[in-house]
């Protein structure tokens, strides 16, 4: 089956968070990172700018979008621009994505291996020389391998610049990327778990206040289509005893296949309820061939975790002892007078028999 001639509006829509530069990126080769200063002052010293060709595909894209079957070919262009007053001499290649920490998407290294878009994504040509001014528009061409797996891939097409970094030594990459999304066709599986479920409660020492309830769990893509999630939580006691509901959680960003996202939500206030039950339930969102999303089946995961009050207990572990202690104290004072008594009356008594008996004459008896 031939790739589709345009490109997919699901993934165009879905994937505007890309806008139409993924960033400029400044790596430190061979192994010392820049640091976010100097990032953020090389990248004011890139002198060029990327952007999509027009042509069938449409124009004016803000990133590259495609739904194509396997074993389909297709051909694109990446327009550069120069904007210095030097020429410059750009590497060109394409890179697998993956989605970062801040919910962005990161390329992987150029030296990195890709097995998915920076693999099937072939320009014309390696690198390009652009005069002061002027523009170069370089084609590529997207080939999906026959036995490519059904799902959504991400990446993008690099240009790149490496120049030596006098004040530190060595050699600064700076990338500008455009978004790759492809959707390679066949059975479409979306799938999201929710595992590492866990609850803990932090109650401090007044034996009447309550603790934070942490919910931790990870969201994991175990699908093939890329998903965004909707997670809400509940904590509450035995039998649904004073349920609360989490604050929401942060923004999830859209998961890959196959990548995670931990996720932390603090519920305040919550009392000491002895056994403390958390739930997560999320509805993993698919954005379809339309451009819109729709739910999916809802994924619960269930947590438990002591909620005790230590202290009140260890306060009435000592009312009690000393309840215990004061009852088996009276009961021994009771005990002794009562043996005190005993004795008094035995005395008194073997003291009336001797009295008795120093009465009676002797031979009284005969």
């Amino acid at each position: 089956m031939n790739a589709r001639p345009a490109f997919s509006p699901l993934l165009h829509r879905a994937r505007t968070v890309a806008a139409a530069i993924l960033a400029a990126l400044v790596i430190a080769l061979p192994a010392a990172p820049a640091s976010a200063a100097d990032a953020a002052d090389s990248a004011d010293d890139v002198n060029w700018t990327v952007r999509t060709d027009s042509n069938d595909f449409g124009s004016d894209r803000t990133s590259y979008s495609y739904a194509i079957d396997p074993g389909s070919t297709l051909t694109d262009g990446i327009v550069v621009a120069n904007r210095g007053q030097e020429p410059i001499d750009l590497e060109v290649y394409a890179a697998d994505g993956f989605t970062s920490d801040d919910g962005a998407l990161s390329l992987v290294l150029a030296d990195d291996e890709s097995t998915g878009v920076g693999a099937w994504i072939t320009p014309a040509q390696e690198t390009v020389t652009v005069a002061p001014g002027a523009t170069a528009g370089i084609p590529f061409t997207v080939a999906i391998p026959d036995n490519a797996t059904p799902g959504d891939y991400a990446g993008g097409l690099v240009t790149s610049l490496t120049v030596p970094d006098a004040a530190t030594g060595v050699n600064v990459d700076r990338r500008l990327g455009i978004r790759v999304d492809l959707r390679v066709g066949g059975e479409l599986a979306p799938a999201l778990a929710v595992e590492d479920m866990s609850v803990s409660w932090d109650g401090g020492l007044n034996p009447f206040a309550g603790g934070d309830a942490t919910v931790t769990y990870t969201l994991h893509n175990t699908g093939n289509a890329t998903v965004s999630a909707d997670p809400a939580s509940t904590v509450r006691g035995v039998f649904g005893l004073l349920a609360m509901d989490a604050p929401a959680a942060d923004a999830i960003p859209e998961l890959l296949p196959g990548e995670s996202r931990t996720v932390t939500v603090v519920v305040p206030d919550v009392p000491p309820l002895f056994a403390l039950i958390g739930t997560t339930a999320v509805t993993p969102l698919v954005t379809d061939a339309a451009g819109s999303r729709s739910p999916i089946a809802e994924v619960t995961a269930t947590g438990v975790a002591p909620a005790v009050p230590w202290m009140l207990l260890i306060i009435l572990v000592l009312v009690a002892a000393a309840v215990v202690l004061f009852l088996r104290r009276r009961a021994r004072r009771k005990v002794a007078v009562q043996q005190a008594e005993d004795a008094r009356v035995d005395e008194a008594v073997a003291k009336a028999l001797e009295a008795e008996r120093a009465k009676t004459p002797v031979g009284a008896a005969d």
